[in-house]
């Protein structure tokens, strides 16, 4: 059974929450020493807290810093205020505080059953996310627990063992990198280099040197020989990052690379064999390049012998709540800041927002809202969002169906490498039937695919 602990000097309440809480193991407090008490031997991942405790019952000060030792004892706890009906304006301190919720006196069982429910199994969501963490299955930073990102993560599980060469795709900021070296701390080269280089932020007249290196005298400037990327990383892993915007010019050279496990530096006639695994991303769609034939079809096929599609934060669900929180901890750390919680409308913003910039932007936003917050709460405003509501409604099961085919059709589509006939073979369906879908759920980078791949 979950211990909930009650801080409570009613003996009355006491005994109503007794037997009107059958579900739970039951610790009782009745002073501030004794609660703090019960939350060292206990570490209860839900606190029920009156503010009016002894000595001063009538007054919230002794419960408000209560409530301020218990967080400090045990962040993690989720603390429900139960305050009396006159005395909201204590209770909406103890948010502010880093209280989880608050409740009013007279107290209904079946109300407060809801809201102690909800405590328990963001606690629960939230345990197994720290757990997650520190396992083989998230690596570091890969922080969730939708379906998306837990079938990223299992796939993730069965690459990292293998030498085949990896394709990452995804939206800018959605932590491909993250994944690459997810991918390198699962595999035998754990204790190797790990190299990453974007071949988008270096001038192309730049890049080859960058990558291949190059001997003594091979261009003016050239003092002394230099190692490029490939052999720094050799023995280890080699992350190509933006790998779309590599020119042509170069392309030939990466895939005889590939092929062989051989290079050449600039300048030198010296074949050097190099033992690398490589890792390559992008957030451009490579398929209707090479229809475009500004990527090459040989190198593509060559990098792309495993895709794994990164989703996008929005189609990640509550996620971006579970991410939220760890940046928040992590951020407190960095600032020497002590913001313990997101105010409603802020829960309510982080969700509805589309984040077009994906995790980067969710880093920005929670970075400046932790140095701008006036309280120990996150709001909308700090976070430059705007909420619609104080509570969203509920998706309609039309919309959750039409979420669910679109982004059963977009990994389809990144599995079969964009051809639509296996694509319509992995989902069940007919070529009619996907182009119709395409069309309704308006996936026109798909659509204009279709005569250089199907």
């Amino acid at each position: 059974m979950k211990t909930l602990l009650i801080v409570e000097d009613d003996l009355g309440i006491q005994k109503q929450l007794k037997w009107s809480l059958p579900d739970y193991e039951l610790v009782f407090a009745e002073d501030r020493s004794s609660a703090l008490t019960q939350v060292r031997r206990y570490e209860p991942a839900v606190v029920t807290l009156d503010l009016g405790l002894p000595p001063d019952p009538s007054n919230a000060s002794e419960g408000l810093a209560c409530l301020t030792d218990i967080l400090a004892i045990h962040p993690d706890c989720k603390v429900i205020i139960i305050t009396g009906n006159t005395d909201k304006e204590h209770a909406l301190k103890a948010v502010s505080l880093g209280a989880y919720d608050y409740y009013q006196k007279p107290i209904e069982p079946e109300v407060l059953s809801v809201i102690l429910a909800r405590a328990f199994k963001l606690s629960a969501l939230e345990q197994e996310n720290r757990y997650l963490r520190h396992s083989g299955l998230h690596q570091q930073d890969i922080i969730g627990n939708s379906d998306s990102i837990l079938k990223a993560c299992r796939m993730v599980e069965k690459i990292a063992p293998t030498e085949i060469t990896t394709l990452l795709q995804g939206e800018s900021g959605t932590g491909k990198e993250v994944f690459a070296r997810s991918i390198h701390k699962q595999s035998p080269r754990a204790d190797k280099p790990f190299v990453a280089i974007n071949c988008a932020s270096i001038p192309e007249t730049l890049l080859e040197s960058e990558l291949f290196g190059y001997e003594k005298g091979a261009f003016t400037g050239a003092n002394k020989t230099t190692l490029g990327k490939i052999e720094c990383a050799n023995g280890g892993t080699l992350l190509l990052d933006e790998i779309g915007d590599m020119p042509l010019s170069l392309q030939a050279k990466m895939l005889r690379f590939l092929q062989e496990r051989v290079i050449e530096r600039l300048g030198g006639r010296q074949v050097i064999e190099v033992d690398v695994r490589v890792i390559c991303a992008t957030h451009r769609n490579l398929s209707e390049m090479v229809a475009e034939q500004s990527f090459r079809e040989d190198l593509y096929y060559r990098i792309s012998e495993m895709t794994l599609f990164i989703p996008p934060l929005r189609d990640r669900g509550q996620d971006v709540l579970i991410i939220a929180k760890a940046l928040l901890h992590k951020f407190n750390q960095e600032f020497k800041t002590q913001v313990h919680a997101f105010s409603e409308d802020a829960v309510q913003a982080l969700l509805q927002h589309r984040w077009p910039g994906n995790i980067r932007e969710l880093q920005n936003k929670l970075k400046s809202a932790v140095i701008l917050a006036d309280s120990k709460q996150i709001t909308a405003d700090d976070l430059g969002l705007s909420s619609s509501g104080e509570h969203s409604a509920p998706r309609t099961l039309r919309k959750v169906r039409e979420d669910a085919e679109s982004q059963a059709i977009r990994e389809a589509y990144a599995l079969s490498n964009g051809n639509l006939s296996k694509t319509a073979d992995l989902l069940g369906i007919t070529r009619p039937t996907l182009y119709s879908l395409i069309d309704k759920y308006r996936l026109i980078e798909l659509r204009n695919n279709e005569p250089a791949n199907s």
